[in-house]
């Protein structure tokens, strides 16, 4: 049990030192990881959001709670997959002119994913209510997007689903961030950090065992 400790603690002394003595190096390339992140983060345009939430209920008659909320979630979900299709989208471009069409490509392809980008929904769980949030460099633009996508959720949105008896209101008008929130600089910048600081570790590990190679050759020789 002794040599067990004895080897164990060889071993944490032998790869610590140099990480202790190399500190330096560490904290220049966590630094150096963290400074690169943010300087990217720039690279893309940063967008504002906007974001509103719709309410979905049902008239099921006598049911429970739990039926009724499950019901509603469903539905919610079919309506949150909908608006990622192209049928919706040329239902959103129809509503009305306030959306620069050029920011959009004119390619099918290249307008999906740009659109899928563009908004995001999200469902909460056992509950009807359904969250939108649109993303765009022009915090105006983020707003008339998110608003336009839940006007037409709410005069189309029983279209997009197999239950009789929606009801679909909006319960948050559309609200803008007031900062630009994609990319995110500050998870950015701490990933850069973290990467940088372990590019460090696995560099002064490299060099310290190249040189514990040396010196055995030097022996050896």
């Amino acid at each position: 049990m002794i040599w067990y400790t004895n080897l164990t603690m060889s071993y944490r002394y032998t790869h610590l030192t140099p990480l202790l003595s190399g500190w330096p190096t560490i904290l220049f390339l966590s630094g150096l990881g963290m400074l690169l992140a943010i300087l990217l983060s720039f690279l893309p345009s940063l967008e504002y959001s906007s974001t509103t939430r719709l309410l979905i209920t049902q008239q099921l008659g006598a049911v429970d709670a739990y039926t009724a909320g499950r019901s509603a979630e469903r539905i919610a979900e079919d309506l949150s997959n909908a608006v990622y299709t192209s049928t919706f989208y040329d239902s959103v471009l129809a509503e009305e002119h306030s959306i620069d069409l050029a920011f959009f490509p004119e390619d099918e392809l290249k307008r999906r994913k740009k659109w899928d980008r563009a908004v995001n929904t999200s469902v909460s769980r056992s509950t009807g209510l359904l969250t939108i949030r649109a993303y765009h460099p022009d915090p105006v633009q983020a707003n008339a997007i998110a608003s336009i996508v839940a006007s037409v959720l709410v005069e189309e949105g029983w279209t997009y689903t197999s239950g009789g008896n929606v009801t679909i209101q909006v319960v948050d008008e559309a609200v803008n961030s007031r900062f630009p929130v994609r990319p995110n600089i500050f998870v950015n910048g701490f990933s850069g950090l973290i990467l940088g600081g372990l590019a460090g570790v696995g560099y002064l590990l490299i060099q310290s065992e190249r040189v514990k190679r040396r010196h055995q050759l030097v022996h050896e020789d």
